[in-house]
């Protein structure tokens, strides 16, 4: 039997949502480990709050147990365990097997491109919800006005924002993994697998199939 320490990741804001963004990680890592017949010897949550993101110590403790017993490492999601492609080299040279659930099958080369994605989102998310609430501002919209906005109001315009923003990021994020590929001679029909094994959606949601990579790849190089 095979045996995983099981590693969960939520900030301190989700925990208080009745801790839904813990469950869901769980279910997900328990489902995956269940159906590889294998057992999860230690479980380790890291609850983060503003101020700690740059010292978590849970990680380590995994990291360390899975060494000790010659465990996998499994994750939910490649980004609950760090939008930094430093981070994730670090791990992947700790000399320890870890996977995520999300993409099982993904091998080294497919991780840091992943990793390298979530960090540029991260980063990409964050310039443009201030881009945008700086241009709103620009306009005169009074942002933040508590005699125009209701603090659920001005949070839904938040997160309307920054899904936008998300979505915009993503579209980007997949042209940019279709050059990689396509450099590297992976064919349309390899890409569009590729990118559906990394759960990437097209902007209506749907897999990616060899004709949409070709035109992607096409207005992406004539751009």
């Amino acid at each position: 039997m095979k045996k995983y320490i099981a590693y969960y990741r939520v900030s301190r804001k989700e925990q208080e949502v009745s801790g839904l963004g813990l469950a869901a990680q769980q279910t997900a890592v328990k489902k995956y480990v269940v159906s590889q017949d294998g057992n999860i010897l230690k479980e380790y949550t890291e609850v983060e709050t503003g101020t700690n993101k740059r010292n978590r110590v849970e990680i380590y403790k995994a990291i360390e147990m899975a060494k000790i017993h010659n465990a996998v490492l499994v994750i939910a999601k490649l980004d609950r365990l760090a939008r930094n492609v430093s981070f994730v080299s670090s791990l992947m040279e700790a000399g320890i097997e870890f996977i995520a659930v999300d993409m099982p099958t993904a091998n080294q080369f497919t991780i840091h491109i992943f990793a390298a994605l979530a960090e540029m989102e991260a980063k990409l998310i964050s310039t443009r919800t201030k881009q945008a609430l700086a241009e709103l501002k620009r306009k005169g919209k009074q942002l933040g006005n508590p005699n125009n906005l209701t603090a659920t109001a001005r949070t839904k315009g938040t997160q309307r924002i920054r899904e936008n923003a998300k979505n915009n990021d993503r579209n980007r994020q997949a042209q940019s993994v279709i050059i990689t590929c396509k450099d590297k001679g992976m064919t349309y029909r390899q890409i569009a697998q590729h990118l559906n094994d990394l759960n990437f959606k097209t902007r209506y949601g749907k897999k990616f199939l060899p004709a949409t990579i070709y035109q992607l790849y096409t207005r992406t190089i004539k751009a």
